[in-house]
């Protein structure tokens, strides 16, 4: 073999060991990209708790011990089962051994109070009120007046507002499916009241909360920190989307059939609003003008992922800083500081610059060949996030009225969770529409103190509460 063949020959070998270690290098990165899919779960990714499965991840809080003891702390008042007013009867027990003395009678006037009891129950039972509407020939001009009924008495016979109230609150707060609150109102109260009856008292309460729901929306966009989300819900076998757009007082939520920029247009809120909106990073909020607040919580369980599936330094030290951060937020506000000091910024952004520039490194950019699309990996991705949306990430410690996580709005929807694991999907997007405005109605009144069942029964009287008056 001569010279130029054996040249030949090992730049041939060492274009196939190139090659071999690119090969290498993608299907190592692949086995990563795999196995941090398998391992994902609700504590380490934006996945639901619901799609756990029976693989549910131990809980790992991010708060630290308060160094208290567990329970009730000391000079805590309780909230135990308290008498609200007297007994509406009184049941007096003597001993046994009186039962059948001949002495009891002589006995019964030296008898003490030895202890009481007290046992809270209801009585479950139907009432049927008559209403009778008289009628009168006027003395003075002959004319024949009749006494007008009441708005609940509106035919014949009907059921009345507490019913229709609890049929509204067992399908709603209570996620009963139509079938089943017919069985239980039927088996409770022994009054057949069919699927349909109770189906036109939800559609009627809708109908009741429309105007205040109005005035809800209205008032959302007024705010100046508000809530978004969404969450994914079934209505009739296909998949819709519910939107929330809430405050501490406030709650909003419509169902649209798209998740991205058509549904929320269609929820008609992210387009005209003008303050601080609070979101998980979703793409789509970003081609809005108001300004942007990312959710932390969110960014925490990405972060433990990294670290999880990478072993990656730097997400374990990122969390440690935001998790700083905000107990730093906590205890000034405890001591009646709203505003950060500026040395105290100072030193947590460079930290913060410093964790995110540690991530770059540790996750370079391949080279890039011409006509192949870059991979950046889930680290870089995360990290070039982190970089670009520092300002949205730490909002919260810049401006203390900005909130920590987006907590308020997945609380808000997460009923159309609870609803669909109990009752299934719901039949018709009417159907979903009602749902959402009554919890909208629930939400805000619940938010500002009132009865859920009080705000039902008033709205099912044609007078529900309204926002623009004061109450609480």
């Amino acid at each position: 073999m001569t010279k130029k063949e054996l040249e030949n020959l090992v730049n041939v070998q060492a274009e196939i060991i190139a090659q071999l270690r690119k090969e290498l290098a993608e299907a190592r990165e692949r086995i990563k990209e795999l196995e941090s899919q398998i391992n994902k779960n609700s504590g380490n990714s934006s996945k639901p708790p619901s799609s756990d499965g029976f693989k549910k991840p131990l809980v790992k809080s991010l708060r630290q011990a308060s160094g208290k003891k567990p329970g009730a702390q000391k000079g805590h008042e309780g909230s135990g089962l308290k008498l609200t007013r007297e007994p509406d009867k009184y049941e007096a027990h003597q001993p046994s051994n009186c039962i059948r003395c001949k002495n009891a009678p002589i006995c019964a006037a030296k008898r003490t109070v030895a202890e009481t009891r007290h046992v809270v129950d209801i009585v479950v039972e139907p009432i049927i009120t008559a209403h009778v509407a008289l009628e009168v020939v006027c003395p003075q001009n002959g004319k024949i007046y009749t006494g007008n009924f009441p708005v609940e008495a509106s035919g014949s016979i009907q059921y009345g507002v507490n019913i229709e109230a609890l049929a509204v609150s067992l399908n709603t707060i209570g996620m009963v499916s139509i079938n089943r609150t017919h069985e239980i109102l039927s088996d409770v109260f022994g009054v057949p009241i069919s699927t349909g009856t109770i189906a036109g008292m939800i559609k009627d309460c809708a109908e009741a909360v429309k105007d205040t729901v109005a005035e809800i929306k209205e008032a959302v966009l007024e705010e100046t920190i508000v809530h978004f989300d969404e969450t994914g819900t079934k209505v009739n076998g296909g998949n819709m989307w519910a939107h929330v757009a809430s405050t501490e007082e406030l709650t909003y939520i419509s169902v649209e059939e798209k998740r991205g920029k058509v549904g929320m247009e269609s929820a008609g809120i992210v387009q005209f609003f003008k303050g601080i909106g609070v979101h998980d990073c979703w793409t789509a909020y970003f081609s809005y003008f108001f300004i942007h607040a990312l959710c932390c919580a969110h960014i925490l369980r990405e972060l433990t992922g990294i670290f999880e599936n990478y072993q990656q330094k730097w997400a374990e030290d990122m969390i440690a800083l935001l998790v700083e951060m905000k107990q730093a937020k906590e205890n000034l506000i405890a001591s009646g500081v709203w505003i950060s000091p500026e040395e105290m910024w100072e030193t947590f952004s460079n930290s913060y610059d410093l964790i995110v520039s540690n991530a770059l490194m540790a996750n370079p950019l391949p080279p890039k060949e011409p006509g192949v699309r870059l991979k950046r990996g889930k680290p870089r991705t995360l990290a070039e996030r982190l970089l670009v949306r520092k300002a949205q990430y730490l909002l919260f410690f810049t401006n203390f009225d900005v909130p920590f996580d987006n907590n308020q709005a997945e609380r808000d929807f997460r009923m159309f969770k609870v609803k669909q694991k109990v009752s299934g999907c719901f039949r018709t997007k009417n159907g979903a529409d009602d749902f959402a405005s009554i919890m909208s109605f629930l939400g805000t009144a619940r938010k500002r103190g009132l009865s859920a069942f009080s705000a039902l029964r008033d709205a099912l009287l044609w007078k529900p509460f309204s926002i623009k008056s004061a109450f609480c």
